[in-house]
């Protein structure tokens, strides 16, 4: 049987492949040193040497990944300072600012099922880098240069101290301990068998209950993703403490593989998703911490985002699906809070790169200084924008990309005039194809940048009407 190998190609965060088949050792010595390369050319100066960070989540041979991505960066000349341990992408992207290094290469695959492992590359400054460096990295592959300097040298770090300390300064810790300690609140943290395992105790010098904390690289035949089909085991946990009827305020916490998304359970059991989360953010970070500055969102986000930017006389911003483009846009602007819809969230205050162990730190102190239980926070919200909405997103698995271009040409030449009995208003081609409809619904077509999947979002009045659209888009996306 003929065997072919998927390009090499970068999509919204990173570049990712099936482990031994895409993503093998030779492929990523060859990637390495031209993504060192060209963080140099784009952010060497004369007093950040030659240095790059190299760290890795908990997928299976991702330490093993990193010492041949070490090797291979050492060898071309280049100084390589390498993480001790896994840890959160956010906080190989810290030390790449915080250790004034060209940038940070980690090796993780985020969200996607366990048979994948994947490459990020952060740049000086502490984010993800734009399109721009990407597509310069991946012009280098068909011709790699000669790196003909000597070797560079190897260290070690630990990912965790500096990137903790920091994180402890943003929020008020000791407020949060003693609510915990007190019984007032109980934090529940699904860490997905991932980076995120630990991080909350770490940062809160108290124990917690955390789920789903062994190293299991398979995930359990899923995905390490923040979505509520991953969840059976928090939703149960938080089912029983509600059961046994105490009266503290109940938070549960959603990490994704390498930690940079985030969702939520509520004191009642419900998923919140980061269009949810978002506004509780806001609200918290611009009434309570007076913080301004621009609200950025994806074309995903939701409208109620922009509702709430009005109450607080707040400008918002909009950009593509990836934070990579959250992030070019944070180092522009004086930032409030940057979100995707996937659980992304990034903050002025902080690295231009999404966090959710930060995230989370501001949700806890949402609740503890407010007092209320998520799901009533956000209710307030609604009732205070005027704005009620439920939202719901869908992928749809294709039988390859033959089947995705098909479905783009459609898209392309028969644009869509009625969606679900509604008429389409405009279409917003920004990212994907973004239906407006009469009723103030929308619905989003958009296409994985990884894998053969459709990506479906619609957000509407109510989630019978959601999900009424999505079950409508699925039928049209089958009937190509």
């Amino acid at each position: 049987m003929a065997f072919t190998q998927n390009p090499i190609k970068f999509g919204t965060d990173g570049w990712r492949g099936v482990i031994a088949a895409d993503f093998t050792f030779e492929r990523v010595a060859l990637l390495a040193p031209l993504c060192a390369k060209i963080l140099e050319e784009n952010y060497g100066t004369s007093d950040r040497g030659r240095k790059i960070i190299v760290g890795y989540d908990r997928r299976f041979l991702a330490e093993e990944f990193a010492e041949v991505t070490a090797n291979a960066i050492i060898e071309a000349g280049y100084d390589v300072i390498l993480s001790q341990s896994y840890a959160p992408t956010p906080a190989f992207s810290w030390a790449a600012k915080a250790q004034n290094a060209l940038g940070a290469i980690v090796l993780t695959a985020s969200h996607n099922p366990g048979k994948y492992l994947g490459l990020k590359v952060k740049g000086a400054f502490g984010g993800s880098v734009a399109p721009a460096i990407t597509q310069q990295i991946e012009a280098l592959i068909p011709n790699p240069p000669q790196f003909s300097a000597s070797p560079g040298s190897l260290s070690h770090f630990d990912p965790w101290e500096s990137y903790c300390q920091g994180l402890r300064q943003k929020v008020d810790i000791k407020a949060i301990q003693e609510a915990i300690t007190a019984e007032k609140l109980r934090v529940f943290a699904d860490v997905m068998h991932g980076a995120a395992a630990s991080g909350l105790e770490r940062l809160l010098g108290c124990p917690i209950e955390e789920i789903n904390s062994d190293r299991d690289p398979l995930c359990e035949g899923g995905a390490p993703e923040p979505l509520p089909r991953y969840l059976s085991k928090l939703f149960l946990t938080i089912k029983t403490a509600i059961s046994q009827g105490d009266n503290s305020l109940k938070v549960g916490l959603v990490f994704d593989g390498d930690s940079d998304r985030i969702a939520a359970v509520d004191g009642q059991g419900n998923f919140l998703s980061s269009q949810i989360l978002i506004p509780i953010l806001i609200d918290h970070l611009a009434k309570r911490k007076g913080f301004t500055g621009e609200i950025i969102k994806t074309v995903s986000g939701s409208d109620l985002i922009p509702r709430l930017a009005d109450v607080y006389n707040l400008s918002v911003y909009e950009t593509p699906v990836g934070y990579k483009y959250i992030a070019d846009r944070m180092l522009d602007s004086e930032t409030l809070i940057g979100g995707e819809e996937s659980g992304g969230i990034g903050y002025g205050t902080h690295i231009p790169e999404r966090d959710a162990l930060l995230s989370a730190l501001y949700v806890l102190e949402a609740v503890v200084e407010s007092g209320q239980d998520l799901g009533q926070y956000y209710g307030q919200l609604q009732e205070k924008t005027d704005f009620y909405n439920a939202y719901d997103r869908i992928d749809l698995p294709l039988a390859n990309m033959e089947v995705r271009g098909k479905l783009l040409q459609r898209l392309q030449t028969e644009p869509l005039t009625e969606v679900a009995g509604q008429k389409v208003e405009s279409c917003d081609t920004k990212d994907g194809y973004k239906h407006r409809l009469t009723d103030g619904s929308w619905l989003l077509i958009r296409f994985s940048g990884t894998e053969p999947v459709l990506r479906l979002y619609c957000e509407s009045l109510t989630m019978k009407q959601v999900h009424q659209t999505l079950n409508w888009a699925k039928n049209w996306a089958n009937s190509v």
